[in-house]
Formats: structure tokens, sequence, C-alpha cells
């Protein structure tokens, strides 16, 4: 039997449905998924197991232009996933402009085979999705194109198909019960990273990161402690809210998530603290993740 196996790369504007299309093509909720942008600040990998192909998914952070180290970073990982990619995913929003001439030219100069994918064509007309077939085969000439909804999964399957068609005979690259590259700490970081953008407004969810301090295992229970961390004092006082009201809030939401990831109840304590300005220093990028 012919093994197949390769990786592909999920890129695009911030907003633009990768984390849903990730989460749709791999099966599981690997991406945290808010109606707030730049959600997503790692590559996350999830991994897609059958008997003779394996498919490594990376979900990147949206293309921005960036203004401080933090988003720095997260335009590293996107570029690495356009280095390593057997096929390549542009996920474009039907009714979003495109001016970011970095990665369309990457995109028009890459070896890989570039699917673009233009996504959300439930909130348009017929003459719009046509239209914008013709300005992206304009535009970057790509290996084919999808039109999709990623929140429906309309369309999923035949990106499915397209992708293992592409892949280029390989064994696999991880163990083959293996969902993601990631542990499980960083699973529970990013389901109260999750709550903090649902819950809070304006600046606050973008000056937050988290870290599982502790992770412990026992007979009937998971107990786990976990730090928030602010570049503020008025900022903290905001995450922990009147009588810590919203810290409660944002505990209780993550546990529920927490428990139904791992199948069993879960004991979970938050603390806050204070860094100022985390996102513009190397050292507190490396320690969160973003910097090799």
């Amino acid at each position: 039997m012919t093994h197949k196996a390769g990786f592909v790369s999920i890129i695009g504007k911030p907003n633009a449905g990768k984390s849903t299309l990730m989460n749709s093509l791999v099966g599981e909720k690997m991406s945290i998924i808010t109606p707030k942008a730049q959600t997503t600040r790692h590559r996350i990998i999830g991994i897609v197991n059958e008997e003779d192909y394996q498919i490594v998914f990376s979900d990147t952070p949206g293309v921005i232009k960036p203004n401080y180290s933090l988003q720095e970073s997260m335009m590293n990982f996107v570029q690495g996933s356009l280095i390593d990619a057997d096929v390549i995913l542009f996920v474009t929003d039907i009714h979003e402009k495109y001016d970011e001439n970095d990665v369309i030219e990457r995109l028009r100069k890459t070896s890989s085979p570039v699917a673009v994918l233009i996504n959300k064509i439930d909130k348009s007309s017929e003459e719009e999705v046509k239209a914008k077939i013709e300005f992206w085969k304009e535009k970057i000439n790509p290996d084919t194109i999808f039109a999709i909804s990623a929140l429906h999964e309309y369309g999923v399957a035949n990106i499915m198909d397209y992708i293992k068609e592409k892949m280029p005979v390989h064994p696999p690259y991880y163990e083959k019960d293996e969902l993601t590259d990631k542990n499980m700490r960083f699973f529970v970081s990013e389901m109260i990273r999750e709550k903090i953008f649902k819950l809070y407004d304006k600046e606050i969810p973008y000056s937050t990161e988290v870290a599982v301090t502790s992770y412990k295992e026992e007979a009937n229970i998971t107990r786990i402690a976990a730090e928030i961390y602010v570049e503020r004092d008025s900022q903290k006082n905001i995450i922990v809210g009147k009588a810590g009201s919203m810290i409660k809030k944002v505990g209780t939401y993550a546990r529920q998530d927490i428990e139904e990831f791992i199948g069993g109840k879960v004991f979970l304590e938050l603390f806050v603290k204070v860094i100022p300005d985390w996102r513009a220093k190397k050292n507190m990028l490396k320690r969160f993740g973003y910097e090799d």
C-alpha cells in the first residue's frame, strides 16, 4: 500500500475563517475561534490520520503589518509555514480587500500548489462569487479555487479530496495516534485565552497572555493552575472585575470547556499578574513560546 504524507499551511488575513476551517478539516477544536481579529497567535498543528495518508495542517496567525515584537513573531510563524508547505490554502473572506503585497508576492513565487478558498459565500450573491474567482485568477493564478463556507462546512469535503490528491508519497511524519504537536497545557491556556477574548472588550484580550503553571492529574480530578498576564494594573483590575466577578466567569466557562476536552472533572485556579509591555520584550515572548 502506498502511503502519502505532507504539510498543509492555512494562511490569510485576520477573521478570514482560517481557524474555523482548520477545526472543520481536522474534525477537532484545535484553534480558538472568536469574532475578534488576531485571535490565533501561534502556528497550531492539527494532524489527520488515515491508514494510507497523514495530513499535517498548520493554522497560522492572520496576516498583518506588525506594529510590535509579538506581531513580528506571529508573522514569522506565517513565513515559516510557507517554506515547508506541500499545499498552501489561502483563505480569503468574500468581502475583504487585499493589499498585503508581501503575501501576494510570496504566493505568486512559491513552488507549492496554492488553493484559494473564497470563504463566507453564504453572505454573498452568485455574481459576487464569480467576480471574486476572476479576481484571484488574475491576481495570483492559483492551482485551484474553491468557493466555501467553513462555518457551515460547505465545500470542505472537496478541499480534503484536493489535498489528498496533492500529497506526496511519504511515510508519516508523526505517530499515527497523534492529533497535534502541542501539549495539553497549551490547549488549556488557549481555552482560557478564548474566554478572555469573548468576555472583554477593546485592548484587554490583545494585552493578555495565559500560561499554565501547574497540571496535576489525580484519580478523580485534574488540578490546574494558570496565570493570566497583562501589561498594566488597570488591565488587571478589569480582568479581575468587581469583587472578582469577571475572573470567576472566565474560570467557570474555561473549566467547562477543559472538562469537555479532557473528559473528566477539573479544578481550575486562575491568578492575574502584571508584566509591563510584555508584548515588546523578547525574553517574555520566548517564555511564552513566540521566539526560538
